[in-house]
Protein backbone atom coordinates (compact mmCIF):
# COMPACT_ATOMS: atom_id res chain seq x y z
CA UNK A 1 0.00 0.00 0.00
CA UNK A 2 3.12 2.53 1.04
CA UNK A 3 3.77 2.22 -2.90
CA UNK A 4 0.40 3.12 -3.81
CA UNK A 5 0.17 6.01 -1.71
CA UNK A 6 3.88 7.34 -3.61
CA UNK A 7 2.10 7.35 -6.73
CA UNK A 8 -0.16 10.27 -8.36
CA UNK A 9 -3.41 8.33 -10.32
CA UNK A 10 -2.68 10.20 -13.33
CA UNK A 11 0.76 8.67 -13.65
CA UNK A 12 -1.28 5.40 -13.44
CA UNK A 13 -4.36 6.88 -15.81
CA UNK A 14 -4.59 6.25 -19.89
CA UNK A 15 -4.05 9.69 -21.74
CA UNK A 16 -6.86 8.44 -24.43
CA UNK A 17 -9.56 7.49 -21.47
CA UNK A 18 -8.04 9.53 -18.81
CA UNK A 19 -9.01 5.95 -16.83
CA UNK A 20 -6.75 3.60 -14.55
CA UNK A 21 -5.11 1.35 -17.19
CA UNK A 22 -6.70 -1.51 -18.07
CA UNK A 23 -4.25 -4.26 -20.24
CA UNK A 24 -1.61 -1.61 -20.36
CA UNK A 25 0.63 -1.67 -22.92
CA UNK A 26 3.55 0.16 -24.25
CA UNK A 27 5.36 1.78 -27.55
CA UNK A 28 8.63 2.01 -28.77
CA UNK A 29 8.60 5.40 -27.77
CA UNK A 30 8.04 4.51 -24.14
CA UNK A 31 4.47 6.21 -23.95
CA UNK A 32 1.67 3.69 -22.57
CA UNK A 33 -2.35 3.12 -22.93
CA UNK A 34 -4.65 0.93 -22.77
CA UNK A 35 -4.81 -1.68 -25.74
CA UNK A 36 -7.97 -1.22 -26.19
CA UNK A 37 -7.84 2.61 -26.12
CA UNK A 38 -5.24 2.25 -28.25
CA UNK A 39 -6.45 -0.53 -31.03
CA UNK A 40 -9.53 2.15 -31.10
CA UNK A 41 -7.66 4.55 -32.33
CA UNK A 42 -5.53 3.13 -34.88
CA UNK A 43 -8.76 1.83 -36.21
CA UNK A 44 -10.20 5.43 -36.73
CA UNK A 45 -6.51 6.90 -38.27
CA UNK A 46 -7.03 4.46 -41.27
CA UNK A 47 -4.38 2.22 -40.17
CA UNK A 48 -1.37 5.04 -39.08
CA UNK A 49 -0.27 3.44 -36.41
CA UNK A 50 1.46 6.68 -34.49
CA UNK A 51 1.39 7.63 -30.98
CA UNK A 52 -1.08 9.40 -29.71
CA UNK A 53 0.79 11.81 -27.97
CA UNK A 54 3.97 12.26 -29.85
CA UNK A 55 2.92 11.05 -33.22
CA UNK A 56 5.76 8.56 -33.97
CA UNK A 57 5.74 6.09 -36.11
CA UNK A 58 5.38 2.50 -34.42
CA UNK A 59 6.16 -0.35 -36.96
CA UNK A 60 5.64 -2.95 -34.27
CA UNK A 61 3.10 -4.21 -31.83
CA UNK A 62 2.68 -2.62 -28.87
CA UNK A 63 4.24 -4.68 -26.14
CA UNK A 64 2.43 -5.68 -22.85
CA UNK A 65 4.01 -3.58 -19.54
CA UNK A 66 3.56 -5.69 -16.91
CA UNK A 67 4.65 -3.60 -14.34
CA UNK A 68 2.35 -1.16 -15.15
CA UNK A 69 -0.54 -3.17 -14.82
CA UNK A 70 0.61 -4.39 -11.03
CA UNK A 71 0.94 -1.09 -9.99
CA UNK A 72 -2.53 -0.27 -11.35
CA UNK A 73 -4.26 -3.61 -9.95
CA UNK A 74 -2.43 -2.45 -6.58
CA UNK A 75 -3.83 0.97 -7.28
CA UNK A 76 -7.44 -0.36 -7.69
CA UNK A 77 -8.87 -2.29 -4.68
CA UNK A 78 -10.92 -5.28 -5.86
CA UNK A 79 -14.38 -5.50 -5.24
CA UNK A 80 -14.16 -9.16 -3.92
CA UNK A 81 -11.52 -7.86 -0.98
CA UNK A 82 -12.20 -9.15 1.95
CA UNK A 83 -12.98 -6.65 5.49
CA UNK A 84 -9.81 -8.57 6.78
CA UNK A 85 -7.93 -6.29 3.62
CA UNK A 86 -9.92 -3.33 4.00
CA UNK A 87 -8.77 -2.83 7.63
CA UNK A 88 -5.51 -3.34 6.73
CA UNK A 89 -4.75 -0.86 4.46
CA UNK A 90 -7.31 2.64 3.44
CA UNK A 91 -10.72 2.46 2.11
CA UNK A 92 -10.53 4.27 -1.65
CA UNK A 93 -11.01 7.87 -0.73
CA UNK A 94 -9.45 7.97 2.82
CA UNK A 95 -7.12 10.25 3.53
CA UNK A 96 -4.39 9.07 4.89
CA UNK A 97 -0.47 10.20 6.18
CA UNK A 98 0.69 10.93 1.93
CA UNK A 99 -0.68 14.43 -0.14
CA UNK A 100 -2.91 12.50 -2.78
CA UNK A 101 -1.60 15.26 -5.22
CA UNK A 102 2.11 15.25 -4.71
CA UNK A 103 2.65 11.83 -2.36
CA UNK A 104 4.45 13.74 0.03
CA UNK A 105 4.05 13.66 3.99
CA UNK A 106 1.08 15.73 5.57
CA UNK A 107 3.13 17.72 7.75
CA UNK A 108 1.13 20.76 7.83
CA UNK A 109 -2.48 21.91 8.64
CA UNK A 110 -3.68 25.16 7.13
CA UNK A 111 -5.77 27.03 9.82
CA UNK A 112 -8.05 28.73 6.33
CA UNK A 113 -9.42 25.87 4.99
CA UNK A 114 -8.65 23.47 8.15
CA UNK A 115 -6.99 20.71 6.06
CA UNK A 116 -3.95 18.85 6.18
CA UNK A 117 -1.50 19.76 3.49
CA UNK A 118 2.06 18.36 2.86
CA UNK A 119 5.19 21.25 2.10
CA UNK A 120 4.66 21.50 -1.73
CA UNK A 121 0.25 22.13 -1.39
CA UNK A 122 1.72 25.14 1.08
CA UNK A 123 3.49 26.25 -2.01
CA UNK A 124 0.94 25.74 -4.77
CA UNK A 125 -1.25 28.51 -6.03
CA UNK A 126 -4.47 27.25 -3.81
CA UNK A 127 -2.92 27.82 -0.12
CA UNK A 128 -0.06 30.15 -1.08
CA UNK A 129 -0.06 33.20 1.72
CA UNK A 130 -2.20 30.73 4.31
CA UNK A 131 -1.93 30.46 8.07
CA UNK A 132 -0.64 26.85 8.81
CA UNK A 133 0.83 25.36 11.74
CA UNK A 134 2.46 21.59 12.22
CA UNK A 135 0.72 18.94 12.29
CA UNK A 136 0.94 18.10 15.57
CA UNK A 137 0.20 21.08 16.94
CA UNK A 138 -3.43 21.14 15.08
CA UNK A 139 -3.77 17.96 16.21
CA UNK A 140 -3.06 18.71 19.81
CA UNK A 141 -5.57 22.11 19.43
CA UNK A 142 -8.18 19.82 17.90
CA UNK A 143 -7.76 17.26 20.89
CA UNK A 144 -8.15 20.10 23.31
CA UNK A 145 -11.28 21.39 21.32
CA UNK A 146 -12.59 17.81 21.14
CA UNK A 147 -11.83 17.93 25.40
CA UNK A 148 -13.48 20.66 26.11
CA UNK A 149 -17.04 19.81 24.02
CA UNK A 150 -16.71 16.15 25.82
CA UNK A 151 -16.99 18.29 29.00
CA UNK A 152 -19.93 20.42 27.90
CA UNK A 153 -21.75 16.98 26.43
CA UNK A 154 -20.63 15.21 29.50
CA UNK A 155 -22.17 18.12 31.79
CA UNK A 156 -25.18 18.50 29.49
CA UNK A 157 -26.03 14.67 30.13
CA UNK A 158 -25.51 14.74 33.82
CA UNK A 159 -28.00 17.88 33.84
CA UNK A 160 -30.15 15.36 31.49
CA UNK A 161 -30.19 12.30 34.15
CA UNK A 162 -30.22 14.66 36.93
CA UNK A 163 -33.25 16.06 35.10
CA UNK A 164 -34.80 12.78 34.61
CA UNK A 165 -34.22 11.90 38.44
CA UNK A 166 -36.35 15.09 39.52
CA UNK A 167 -39.08 13.54 37.24
CA UNK A 168 -38.95 10.81 38.55
CA UNK A 169 -39.18 11.49 42.42
CA UNK A 170 -41.78 13.99 41.55
CA UNK A 171 -43.55 10.78 39.76
CA UNK A 172 -43.06 8.94 43.13
CA UNK A 173 -44.11 11.95 45.27
CA UNK A 174 -47.43 12.31 43.31
CA UNK A 175 -47.99 8.90 44.11
CA UNK A 176 -47.21 9.52 48.02
CA UNK A 177 -49.50 12.56 47.40
CA UNK A 178 -52.65 11.21 45.99
CA UNK A 179 -52.45 8.13 48.90
CA UNK A 180 -52.17 10.73 51.31
CA UNK A 181 -55.43 12.61 49.99
CA UNK A 182 -56.94 9.04 49.58
CA UNK A 183 -56.46 8.38 52.97
CA UNK A 184 -57.98 11.26 54.74
CA UNK A 185 -60.54 11.82 52.19
CA UNK A 186 -61.88 8.42 53.04
CA UNK A 187 -60.96 9.40 56.69
CA UNK A 188 -63.44 12.55 56.55
CA UNK A 189 -66.47 10.66 54.88
CA UNK A 190 -65.82 8.11 57.00
CA UNK A 191 -66.26 10.46 60.27
CA UNK A 192 -69.53 11.66 58.16
CA UNK A 193 -70.90 8.24 57.51
CA UNK A 194 -70.85 7.26 60.80
CA UNK A 195 -72.78 10.97 62.24
CA UNK A 196 -75.12 10.04 59.90
CA UNK A 197 -75.85 6.65 60.27
CA UNK A 198 -76.09 7.44 64.45
CA UNK A 199 -78.63 10.58 63.31
CA UNK A 200 -80.45 7.82 61.47
CA UNK A 201 -80.41 5.41 64.04
CA UNK A 202 -81.51 7.39 66.96
CA UNK A 203 -84.29 9.30 64.56
CA UNK A 204 -85.38 5.69 64.00
CA UNK A 205 -84.95 4.99 67.82
CA UNK A 206 -87.31 8.04 68.72
CA UNK A 207 -89.92 6.96 65.96
CA UNK A 208 -90.15 3.63 67.23
CA UNK A 209 -90.27 4.64 70.89
CA UNK A 210 -93.00 7.38 70.07
CA UNK A 211 -94.78 4.46 67.81
CA UNK A 212 -95.21 2.03 70.96
CA UNK A 213 -95.85 4.98 73.45
CA UNK A 214 -99.04 6.05 71.12
CA UNK A 215 -99.85 2.56 70.02
CA UNK A 216 -99.84 1.50 74.08
CA UNK A 217 -102.31 4.52 75.40
CA UNK A 218 -104.87 3.19 72.22
CA UNK A 219 -104.92 0.09 73.50
CA UNK A 220 -105.79 0.95 76.82
CA UNK A 221 -108.70 2.83 75.55
CA UNK A 222 -109.85 -0.01 73.44
CA UNK A 223 -109.78 -1.84 76.51
CA UNK A 224 -111.58 0.21 78.75
CA UNK A 225 -113.64 0.00 75.56
CA UNK A 226 -114.56 -3.73 74.92
CA UNK A 227 -115.70 -3.33 79.17
CA UNK A 228 -118.35 -0.85 78.72
CA UNK A 229 -119.17 -3.24 75.29
CA UNK A 230 -119.31 -6.56 77.82
CA UNK A 231 -121.49 -4.71 80.38
CA UNK A 232 -123.66 -3.85 77.62
CA UNK A 233 -123.92 -6.66 76.08
CA UNK A 234 -124.99 -8.36 79.39
CA UNK A 235 -127.65 -6.08 79.72
CA UNK A 236 -129.33 -6.29 76.75
CA UNK A 237 -129.07 -9.88 77.04
CA UNK A 238 -130.77 -9.83 80.35
CA UNK A 239 -133.47 -7.42 79.39
CA UNK A 240 -134.24 -9.45 75.67
CA UNK A 241 -135.01 -12.62 78.27
CA UNK A 242 -137.52 -10.62 79.94
CA UNK A 243 -138.89 -9.61 77.59
CA UNK A 244 -139.24 -13.08 76.16
CA UNK A 245 -141.61 -13.36 78.86
CA UNK A 246 -145.56 -13.47 79.02
CA UNK A 247 -148.19 -11.24 81.36
CA UNK A 248 -147.74 -10.52 84.73
CA UNK A 249 -144.55 -12.51 84.41
CA UNK A 250 -142.83 -9.25 82.82
CA UNK A 251 -144.36 -6.99 85.45
CA UNK A 252 -142.68 -8.75 88.03
CA UNK A 253 -139.05 -8.86 86.40
CA UNK A 254 -139.32 -5.55 84.99
CA UNK A 255 -139.16 -3.67 88.58
CA UNK A 256 -135.47 -4.70 88.87
CA UNK A 257 -134.09 -4.62 85.68
CA UNK A 258 -135.24 -1.70 84.31
CA UNK A 259 -132.61 1.47 84.59
CA UNK A 260 -133.65 4.46 86.28
CA UNK A 261 -134.03 7.61 84.68
CA UNK A 262 -130.67 9.07 86.25
CA UNK A 263 -128.85 5.56 85.89
CA UNK A 264 -125.50 5.53 83.69
CA UNK A 265 -127.72 3.01 81.39
CA UNK A 266 -129.58 6.16 80.76
CA UNK A 267 -127.06 8.51 79.90
CA UNK A 268 -126.58 9.03 75.85
CA UNK A 269 -122.49 8.21 74.67
CA UNK A 270 -120.67 10.32 73.36
CA UNK A 271 -119.33 10.76 69.66
CA UNK A 272 -115.79 8.54 69.76
CA UNK A 273 -113.07 11.36 70.14
CA UNK A 274 -109.15 10.15 70.39
CA UNK A 275 -107.85 12.33 72.33
CA UNK A 276 -105.04 15.36 71.57
CA UNK A 277 -101.69 14.19 70.58
CA UNK A 278 -102.62 10.46 69.81
CA UNK A 279 -100.86 10.67 66.29
CA UNK A 280 -97.01 10.64 65.72
CA UNK A 281 -96.03 14.04 64.87
CA UNK A 282 -94.76 13.05 61.32
CA UNK A 283 -94.17 16.60 60.19
CA UNK A 284 -91.00 16.94 63.27
CA UNK A 285 -90.01 13.70 61.64
CA UNK A 286 -89.75 14.57 57.91
CA UNK A 287 -89.55 18.22 57.95
CA UNK A 288 -86.90 19.72 57.02
CA UNK A 289 -85.04 16.86 57.81
CA UNK A 290 -81.28 17.26 55.90
CA UNK A 291 -81.87 20.87 57.33
CA UNK A 292 -81.66 19.76 60.64
CA UNK A 293 -79.24 17.14 60.17
CA UNK A 294 -77.06 19.63 58.47
CA UNK A 295 -77.31 21.82 61.89
CA UNK A 296 -76.38 18.91 63.93
CA UNK A 297 -73.72 18.27 61.78
CA UNK A 298 -72.27 21.35 62.89
CA UNK A 299 -70.10 19.97 65.83
CA UNK A 300 -68.45 17.60 64.05
CA UNK A 301 -67.13 19.82 61.24
CA UNK A 302 -64.18 22.06 61.35
CA UNK A 303 -63.62 25.07 59.25
CA UNK A 304 -60.79 26.92 59.01
CA UNK A 305 -60.46 29.78 56.51
CA UNK A 306 -56.64 28.91 55.93
CA UNK A 307 -55.26 25.66 54.52
CA UNK A 308 -51.84 25.78 54.18
CA UNK A 309 -50.14 24.80 50.67
CA UNK A 310 -48.08 21.54 51.30
CA UNK A 311 -46.47 22.27 47.66
CA UNK A 312 -45.01 25.55 48.69
CA UNK A 313 -43.86 24.37 51.94
CA UNK A 314 -40.01 24.08 52.29
CA UNK A 315 -38.39 20.43 52.92
CA UNK A 316 -37.10 21.58 57.02
CA UNK A 317 -41.68 21.97 57.43
CA UNK A 318 -43.80 19.45 59.15
CA UNK A 319 -47.85 19.76 58.10
CA UNK A 320 -50.08 18.55 60.01
CA UNK A 321 -52.20 16.01 58.39
CA UNK A 322 -55.31 18.29 58.49
CA UNK A 323 -53.10 21.07 56.72
CA UNK A 324 -53.53 23.88 59.48
CA UNK A 325 -50.87 23.47 61.30
CA UNK A 326 -46.88 23.56 60.71
CA UNK A 327 -43.53 22.99 63.04
CA UNK A 328 -39.93 23.49 61.94
CA UNK A 329 -37.39 20.39 62.23
CA UNK A 330 -33.92 18.87 62.03
CA UNK A 331 -34.28 16.60 58.95
CA UNK A 332 -35.09 17.69 55.16
CA UNK A 333 -37.25 15.76 53.45
CA UNK A 334 -37.03 14.65 49.90
CA UNK A 335 -39.68 16.72 48.39
CA UNK A 336 -39.41 17.63 44.57
CA UNK A 337 -37.75 20.94 43.93
CA UNK A 338 -40.69 22.62 42.12
CA UNK A 339 -40.92 26.36 41.48
CA UNK A 340 -43.63 27.08 43.73
CA UNK A 341 -41.91 25.58 46.88
CA UNK A 342 -39.28 27.71 49.35
CA UNK A 343 -36.12 26.39 49.86
CA UNK A 344 -34.27 27.28 51.85
CA UNK A 345 -36.53 29.28 53.38
CA UNK A 346 -38.50 27.78 56.12
CA UNK A 347 -41.66 28.97 54.49
CA UNK A 348 -44.71 28.45 53.65
CA UNK A 349 -48.20 29.99 51.74
CA UNK A 350 -51.84 29.42 52.19
CA UNK A 351 -53.90 27.34 49.74
CA UNK A 352 -55.68 30.33 49.03
CA UNK A 353 -55.22 33.68 47.23
CA UNK A 354 -56.85 37.18 47.52
CA UNK A 355 -56.87 39.82 45.09
CA UNK A 356 -60.31 41.47 46.69
CA UNK A 357 -62.55 41.59 49.74
CA UNK A 358 -62.06 41.44 52.87
CA UNK A 359 -60.56 38.35 54.79
CA UNK A 360 -59.43 37.71 58.57
CA UNK A 361 -57.95 34.67 59.96
CA UNK A 362 -55.84 33.64 63.26
CA UNK A 363 -52.80 32.18 64.01
CA UNK A 364 -52.24 30.41 67.00
CA UNK A 365 -48.67 31.22 67.63
CA UNK A 366 -48.16 29.75 71.70
CA UNK A 367 -44.82 29.86 73.00
CA UNK A 368 -42.83 29.86 69.38
CA UNK A 369 -39.97 31.75 69.52
CA UNK A 370 -39.30 32.25 65.85
CA UNK A 371 -42.08 33.32 63.49
CA UNK A 372 -43.30 35.11 60.90
CA UNK A 373 -47.03 36.33 60.26
CA UNK A 374 -48.74 38.35 57.63
CA UNK A 375 -49.14 37.99 53.48
CA UNK A 376 -46.77 37.74 50.51
CA UNK A 377 -47.26 38.53 46.94
CA UNK A 378 -47.38 35.96 44.14
CA UNK A 379 -44.02 37.26 42.70
CA UNK A 380 -42.02 37.37 45.60
CA UNK A 381 -38.36 35.38 45.00
CA UNK A 382 -38.97 31.36 46.89
CA UNK A 383 -35.01 30.15 46.14
CA UNK A 384 -32.94 32.22 48.33
CA UNK A 385 -31.66 32.16 51.84
CA UNK A 386 -32.82 35.40 52.94
CA UNK A 387 -34.99 37.38 55.76
CA UNK A 388 -38.34 37.03 54.05
CA UNK A 389 -39.55 40.32 55.77
CA UNK A 390 -36.26 42.37 54.55
CA UNK A 391 -37.65 41.50 50.68
CA UNK A 392 -40.08 43.54 48.58
CA UNK A 393 -43.59 41.36 48.55
CA UNK A 394 -43.74 41.11 52.25
CA UNK A 395 -46.35 42.26 54.37
CA UNK A 396 -45.57 40.81 57.71
CA UNK A 397 -45.06 41.33 61.51
CA UNK A 398 -42.40 38.57 62.77
CA UNK A 399 -41.20 37.70 66.69
CA UNK A 400 -37.36 36.70 67.06
CA UNK A 401 -34.83 36.81 70.33
CA UNK A 402 -37.92 38.04 72.15
CA UNK A 403 -38.47 41.27 69.81
CA UNK A 404 -41.45 42.00 67.59
CA UNK A 405 -41.06 44.07 64.79
CA UNK A 406 -42.91 45.04 61.55
CA UNK A 407 -41.03 44.11 57.96
CA UNK A 408 -40.70 47.26 56.86
CA UNK A 409 -37.42 49.19 55.63
CA UNK A 410 -35.83 49.79 57.58
CA UNK A 411 -37.35 47.37 60.46
CA UNK A 412 -39.77 49.28 62.69
CA UNK A 413 -39.19 47.79 66.57
CA UNK A 414 -43.01 46.87 67.96
CA UNK A 415 -43.80 47.57 71.09
CA UNK A 416 -46.69 45.42 72.96
CA UNK A 417 -47.84 45.98 76.66
CA UNK A 418 -48.99 42.13 76.40
CA UNK A 419 -47.27 39.14 74.25
CA UNK A 420 -49.82 37.50 72.41
CA UNK A 421 -50.43 33.89 72.52
CA UNK A 422 -52.78 34.45 68.83
CA UNK A 423 -52.04 36.81 65.97
CA UNK A 424 -55.14 37.62 64.05
CA UNK A 425 -54.40 39.14 60.54
CA UNK A 426 -57.26 41.23 58.93
CA UNK A 427 -56.99 42.14 55.13
CA UNK A 428 -58.51 44.80 53.22
CA UNK A 429 -57.82 44.20 49.45
CA UNK A 430 -59.72 46.96 47.80
CA UNK A 431 -58.71 49.29 50.62
CA UNK A 432 -54.99 48.08 50.37
CA UNK A 433 -54.85 47.52 53.96
CA UNK A 434 -53.57 44.53 56.23
CA UNK A 435 -53.42 44.48 60.10
CA UNK A 436 -52.29 43.29 62.93
CA UNK A 437 -54.27 42.65 66.15
CA UNK A 438 -54.42 40.33 69.85
CA UNK A 439 -57.58 38.55 69.49
CA UNK A 440 -57.62 38.40 73.18
CA UNK A 441 -57.98 41.99 73.86
CA UNK A 442 -58.13 43.18 70.27
CA UNK A 443 -54.83 45.79 71.00
CA UNK A 444 -53.34 46.81 67.40
CA UNK A 445 -50.06 45.28 66.49
CA UNK A 446 -49.18 46.75 63.47
CA UNK A 447 -51.16 48.22 60.23
CA UNK A 448 -49.56 47.76 56.60
CA UNK A 449 -50.98 50.49 53.80
CA UNK A 450 -49.92 49.38 50.75
CA UNK A 451 -52.02 48.99 47.02
CA UNK A 452 -52.71 45.30 46.27
CA UNK A 453 -52.20 45.21 42.72
CA UNK A 454 -51.29 41.64 42.15
CA UNK A 455 -52.36 37.86 44.02
CA UNK A 456 -51.43 37.61 47.43
CA UNK A 457 -51.40 34.76 49.95
CA UNK A 458 -51.07 34.33 53.72
CA UNK A 459 -47.43 33.75 54.51
CA UNK A 460 -46.06 31.84 57.67
CA UNK A 461 -42.41 31.24 58.39
CA UNK A 462 -41.56 29.37 61.49
CA UNK A 463 -38.05 28.75 63.12
CA UNK A 464 -38.58 27.23 65.94
CA UNK A 465 -39.36 23.00 66.96
CA UNK A 466 -41.08 23.26 70.15
CA UNK A 467 -44.29 25.18 69.32
CA UNK A 468 -46.17 25.06 65.96
CA UNK A 469 -48.25 27.85 64.53
CA UNK A 470 -51.82 26.78 64.03
CA UNK A 471 -54.40 29.03 61.90
CA UNK A 472 -57.45 28.71 64.00
CA UNK A 473 -60.94 26.97 63.03
CA UNK A 474 -63.76 29.61 62.65
CA UNK A 475 -67.45 29.07 64.23
CA UNK A 476 -69.90 28.12 60.85
CA UNK A 477 -73.47 28.78 61.97
CA UNK A 478 -76.71 28.64 59.27
CA UNK A 479 -78.85 31.85 58.71
CA UNK A 480 -81.85 31.44 57.08
CA UNK A 481 -83.40 34.30 55.43
CA UNK A 482 -86.20 36.58 57.02
CA UNK A 483 -88.17 38.44 54.35
CA UNK A 484 -90.33 41.40 56.62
Amino acid sequence: MAGRLSLQEVDLSCPICCEIFKDPVVLKCSHSFCASCLQRYWTRRDRSRDCPLCRTQSVDDPVPSLTLRNLCESWIIPEDEGPEERAAGELPGEPGEMCPLHGERLKLFCLLDKEPICVVCHTSRKHKLHDCCPVSEAVADVKEKMKSALGVLQKKRDAFDKMKKNYEDTVVHIQVQAQFVERRTREEFQKLHSFLQAEEDARMEELRSEEEEKKREMMQRIAEIEGNITSVSASIRELEEQMALEDIFVLHKCKGTLPSADSPAEAPVAAPVTTPAALIDVAKYVGSLTFHVWEKMQKIIRYTPVTLDPNTAAPWLTLSDDLTSVCDSDEKQQLPDNPERFDPDTAVLGRESFTSGKHSWDVNVGDNTAWVVGVAKESVVRKEKMSSVLRNGYLCVYFYHNMYFAGTSPLTRLTLKNNPKKVRVLLDCDKGRVSFHNPHDNALIYTFKHAIVERVFPYFWVGCQLCPLTVEPKEVSLKVVEYF
